[in-house]
């Protein structure tokens, strides 16, 4: 018996080693040969694999980067809003144009004021699958739902729900424009948008593309396609979407009359220095009237 067991293990032994013999120059044969430039540039990368780029990781976005520079010269096309760029074109030996800074928004001001609730959910929370049972609990079948989905996917920590709105906030100093929330989000009410000269930008708070009777019942503050701003805007940045007013970014100039005629506050000014108010810009319209009695006048002989 022990005889037995002796052979055994001397064959199971030597049975091993010649399969690990076996799979060594296997390995040998068929590996690959990674560019130590991909380590090189990934060490640069943010290492969030947030998606912002486009591609699955940091790594596989490493490996296009290398390959462009290999057989265009250029990173053309390829950006990573997390990274910085020209640490990425500096180990590639490239020179990388700059890139407009941007910042997502949340185009949906439905708070617990603006759209109170008319309904109890009582059920998973998550986004993804609220949104399939119900339109939301002030009623804006477009609105937020203020479950956290987005909240849950940044990378960057740089959204956190309001207790007192209900509804996610950007922290500009952390959002890095990764495209992340915009993903999370069901109802698509998360966009990238520039930040604007001097962190300043003007966009229509709003997401409801239902015609203006069905808004105003679920919410206070939601475009009810007046079309005021879109005949007010001297530059033609604004379009109409539907029932829904769109700002286009590389058109605005940031004058904000639309923000002026808009009758229900639906577009937002971000940034901007607070407005004289009007009743002293109308006092110091007024015309002087000059009586005689005003006017001291002085003889000369």
């Amino acid at each position: 018996m022990n005889n037995i067991l002796i052979v055994s293990l001397l064959v199971l032994g030597v049975l091993g080693g010649v399969l690990a013999v076996i799979l060594y120059f296997v390995a040998q044969k068929f590996k690959v040969e990674e560019n130590p430039l991909i380590e090189e540039v990934e060490s640069h990368l943010a290492g969030a694999n947030c998606g912002g780029c486009g591609f699955a990781g940091c790594h596989n976005f490493a490996e296009a980067c290398v390959k462009a520079a290999a057989e265009k010269h250029s990173l053309s096309g390829l950006y990573c809003p997390s990274s910085n760029m020209q640490e990425v074109a500096d180990v590639l030996k490239l020179s990388v144009e700059a890139s407009e800074p941007k910042i997502a928004v949340l185009r949906c001001n439905g708070s617990c004021e603006n759209s109170p609730a008319k309904v109890h959910y009582e059920g998973a929370d998550i986004c993804a699958f609220a949104n399939t049972l119900y339109a939301g609990k002030g009623g804006c079948s477009k609105g937020c739902l203020g479950l956290g989905d987005c909240v849950k996917k940044c990378p960057f920590d740089a959204l956190h729900l309001d207790p007192v709105t209900g509804l996610p906030a950007v922290d500009p100093d952390k959002c890095v424009a990764c495209g992340a929330c915009v993903k999370a989000c069901p109802r698509g009410l998360f966009e990238i948008r520039p930040r604007g000269k001097n962190d300043r930008r003007v966009y229509v708070c709003c997401s409801n593309t239902d015609k203006g009777a069905i808004t105003m019942k679920s919410c206070k503050v939601g475009c009810i396609a007046c079309q005021k701003c879109f005949k007010t805007c001297p530059f033609e940045a604004i379009e109409m979407r539907g029932n829904l007013a769109y700002i286009d970014p590389t058109k605005c100039k940031s004058c904000r009359k639309c923000v002026e005629v808009c009758p229900r506050g639906t577009i937002w000014e971000v940034n901007f220095p607070p407005r004289k108010p009007k009743v002293e810009a109308a006092e110091s319209a007024k015309p002087i009237n000059v009586t005689p009695e005003s006017i001291e006048i002085k003889a000369t002989v």
